[in-house]
């Protein structure tokens, strides 16, 4: 909004001249979303507590300890997130821009699924929510929608391709098959972030990670002097998604304040269907869907962990994990759950590393 207003008074005051350059807003957004949060944040768990009263339902098939630990947490906290990066991203991006509005239609549908799913678990005190085909055809549709429009709002020989990184001039065209794997970036995007939002702190920092990365994507593909430079596709006005981003980044170092060890809220689905969803969208968006799959490993391995593990049990009726995602299975080992967030998050950091080494190795 302020990139709209103000800018146009910039001959009388030369400081709306900042108004203009990504960077400057980028930065605004980073701190006006994490000020939200903060000032938010006790009031939306005060709130939250007073209305959930024994806070989420704790699965009686997981690890013993959290029957202990994690009683009385309230949920939904994805409510922080998704509010301060909604009013900050409004607040400093481009909103004549169609891929702004895009990913933040995307943010909202799978918060609300995510929000709708939440609330059955706390009324109704069963923590299985939403059936899962409900939850899956819903967010089908919304990514069919956001999916629609991303392609319709790109340039036309990129609407359909898919990028291939490593590779400078390899642009596969999927035809009418885009749609279909855009649904399946974003709805995937989505579930992975929900089965690593498992520990306290574990989910929100590889997504604050991840959106870090992508805003540096974002920013990038949407300049052609720096797409030019880098070999990647020049995809125009996807620059502005940086501003996204570094909302999100904001929103998810306000919202870990209040998750970090002990957590004092979750952010239920409300927020890690959400999340995912974003990161998912921006990637479309940006054409770098693989780079996401590598960026955000760390959730591929927790999918691919409970993949595993289900396959292996109907066909041999044992179990490759003592306990599936992933960090369960540490945690059954006997690992700290503190170690486990650490550890999972430098392996975040790692591969954050190799997802922007791919924007040069070209």
């Amino acid at each position: 909004m302020l990139y709209n207003l103000l800018p146009a008074f910039s001959d009388d005051f030369q400081l709306f001249n900042l108004f203009r350059y990504l960077t400057f807003r980028a930065a605004g957004a980073v701190i006006t979303a994490m000020v939200i949060s903060f000032v938010l944040g006790p009031f939306i768990i005060r709130s939250l507590k007073a209305r959930q009263n024994e806070g989420q339902p704790i699965r009686e098939d997981g690890p013993e300890g959290h029957l202990l630990t994690k009683r009385g947490t309230p949920t939904m906290g994805g409510v922080m997130i998704i509010l301060s990066l909604t009013v900050s991203t409004l607040l400093w991006a481009d909103l004549s821009n169609s891929y702004v509005w895009t990913v933040l239609l995307v943010t909202g549908g799978f918060g609300l699924i995510g929000f709708g799913d939440d609330y059955l678990k706390i009324t109704k005190r069963n923590p299985k929510g939403l059936s899962s085909k409900f939850k899956f055809l819903a967010q089908l549709l919304v990514s069919a929608v956001a999916a629609i429009v991303i392609a319709s709002s790109t340039p036309t020989h990129l609407s359909e391709g898919l990028a291939v990184p490593f590779f400078k001039d390899l642009l596969l065209d999927l035809g009418i098959f885009f749609i279909p794997f855009a649904m399946i970036v974003m709805t995937g995007a989505s579930n992975a972030v929900n089965l690593t939002d498992g520990l306290d702190g574990l989910a929100i920092v590889p997504v604050m990670i991840a959106a870090a990365v992508f805003a540096l994507i974002s920013y990038l593909a949407g300049n052609i002097v720096f797409s030019d430079y880098l070999q990647i596709l020049y995809v125009p006005g996807a620059g502005e998604l940086a501003i996204f981003c570094a909302a999100l980044c904001g929103a998810s170092l306000g919202f870990l304040w209040f998750n970090a060890p002990p957590a004092m809220i979750f952010m239920g689905d409300t927020g890690s269907l959400a999340c995912g969803g974003a990161l998912g969208a921006i990637a479309v968006v940006a054409k770098h869907e693989i780079v996401l799959a590598i960026v955000g490993g760390l959730f591929v391995l927790e999918t691919v962990s409970v993949i595993v593990q289900i396959i292996s049990f109907k066909l041999t009726g044992k179990r490759v994990f003592r306990m599936a995602p992933l960090h369960h299975h540490f945690e059954q080992k006997g690992w700290a759950e503190p170690t486990i967030v650490i550890r999972f998050w430098i392996i975040a950091s790692v591969l954050a590393l190799v997802g922007l080494a791919t924007l040069k190795l070209r």
